[in-house]
């Protein structure tokens, strides 16, 4: 495990001590890395209304957009799963489109050093991308 992989591991794992489950119990941290160097974390947040809950890398990602940060290096997610958790189809699409080239690295809260990566495409092939 990089440096930068421990750095933004720990960083979800934080993030995960502020997700607002009250119906599932789920909590999720994430954590983007820009290529500047700097760390934005989020986690999720759930509504009665099932479909309004928001994912914790969609958090982070709309909270890195809206301040400005653009050129995403990786994202991390951390859950209490086994294998570490997996970003849902929402959350895959939006960082095909604003993170594509970002790696994509889960762990389980339990056991933060067994990291699983990923690449954007290898989660979303032939993502649905706006054509110029």
């Amino acid at each position: 495990m990089t440096l930068d992989t421990e750095k933004l591991i720990q960083a979800a794992a934080r993030a995960r001590q502020h997700a607002v489950s009250p119906y599932s119990q789920f909590k999720v941290g994430a954590a983007l890395l820009t290529i500047t160097g700097e760390i934005i974390g989020g986690a999720n947040v759930e509504s009665a209304s099932y479909g309004l809950t928001c994912c914790a890398e969609r958090v982070a990602l709309f909270k890195a957009l809206t301040e400005g940060r653009t050129g995403f290096v990786a994202v991390a997610v951390v859950a209490r799963c086994a294998g570490g958790p997996m970003p849902c189809g929402a959350c895959r699409q939006l960082l095909a489109e604003y993170a594509p080239e970002a790696a994509v690295w889960v762990a389980d809260s339990e056991a933060l050093g067994v990291v699983h990566a990923f690449t954007v495409r290898e989660l979303l092939p032939s993502a649905y991308l706006r054509r110029t």
